[in-house]
């Protein structure tokens, strides 16, 4: 049994294994060219490596992300209908279950949809993980793309004094602890920062006392705990390629809650303020208030044209010519 779940990890992992070892290999070429042969500048190569090769799977990622975001926005607006299923079927479970999966199907939400791209990415990090951590290893022989000097300059590879090889857990020189405390800290910070700018900008009222929000209250404080625990463990430059994704994250984040927002949530309201500075919001009638109140008060206010006045009307015998 161990040995066939051996086979099907090596089934998933392998292919990885190559595509990680090929890109960071290649970026590594490039810079190496830039930064020399020294140890510093072998550092900052293979710092900046792991830095493209996260930007490079972001960017493979995109579609997932555009899933979630749409996923997120779906769960979000069905919350009031959720709660009405829940006063109706409260006291039956099953029932109660049913009803809300069969809600999620005819929208075609996945409740599942918004752990994709970090449940996409543990592999990768994985692998990166068996990398760096093989390949620094004395006597290694070469593996996938990462051949010999790949792994001796990996092994020798520093940046800020701390080599990239090391983690905070077990490390001796003071470099290494300051920097992987420093990237272990803004790992978990933007983690939080992520997670909390969805739940404060992206989510409308209705949404933040259902179970969807409970969710995104869990993994609000269960996501940066887990990764500030296991950051200890994890070599700097793996903590490199984390702390790049979740930047990379809350960047894309921000922009789509920017420009995208979901209906009746901080962040629409916010652009329909933008939009309304510009001269571009919709006006509204009065007192209805928002944005475009404004306006609609000024489109009252025009003045009216002049009518003119038409003559009354006379009898046949006085628009005779002569009769008055």
């Amino acid at each position: 049994m161990i040995e066939f779940f051996q086979d099907i990890g090596s089934l998933i992992m392998d292919p990885l294994y190559f595509v990680t070892s090929f890109i960071l290999t290649t970026f590594h070429e490039v810079f190496s060219g830039w930064f020399g042969d020294s140890d510093a500048g072998q550092g900052w190569a293979w710092a900046l490596s792991i830095v493209c090769l996260t930007i490079v799977i972001r960017i493979l990622l995109i579609p997932l992300f555009v899933k979630q975001i749409k996923s997120s926005r779906n769960m979000q607006l069905l919350q009031p209908k959720v709660k009405e299923l829940q006063k109706k079927y409260g006291h039956d479970r099953e029932r109660l279950s049913r009803e809300t999966m069969a809600l999620y199907k005819e929208t075609g939400t996945n409740p599942f949809a918004s752990c994709l791209p970090l449940i996409l990415q543990m592999p990768i990090f994985l692998a990166l993980f068996r990398l760096i951590d093989r390949a620094t290893n004395e006597g290694f022989g070469g593996e996938h793309f990462m051949t010999v000097e790949n792994g001796e300059s990996l092994q020798r590879a520093t940046i800020f004094g701390a080599r990239i090889a090391d983690q905070f857990w077990g490390a001796t020189d003071i470099n290494t602890q300051i920097l992987a405390a420093v990237l272990v800290l803004v790992m978990t910070a933007t983690t939080f920062l992520t997670q909390r700018q969805l739940m404060s900008k992206n989510m409308p009222a209705d949404a933040m006392s259902g179970p969807y929000a409970q969710q995104q209250k869990m993994l609000l404080y269960v996501l940066p705990l887990a990764f500030g625990v296991g950051g200890v463990a994890f070599p700097i430059g793996v903590l490199l390629y984390w702390t790049t994704s979740n930047t990379w994250t809350m960047g894309q984040q921000f922009y789509v809650i920017r420009n995208n927002p979901a209906p009746g949530t901080p962040a629409a309201k916010a652009k329909e303020e933008r939009l309304a500075r510009k001269g571009k919001g919709r006006a509204q009638p009065v007192g209805a208030g928002g944005s475009g109140g404004d306006s609609a008060v000024a489109v009252q206010e025009q003045p009216r044209s002049t009518q003119r006045n038409q003559p009354k009307k006379q009898s046949r015998s006085k628009r005779k010519p002569g009769k008055k």
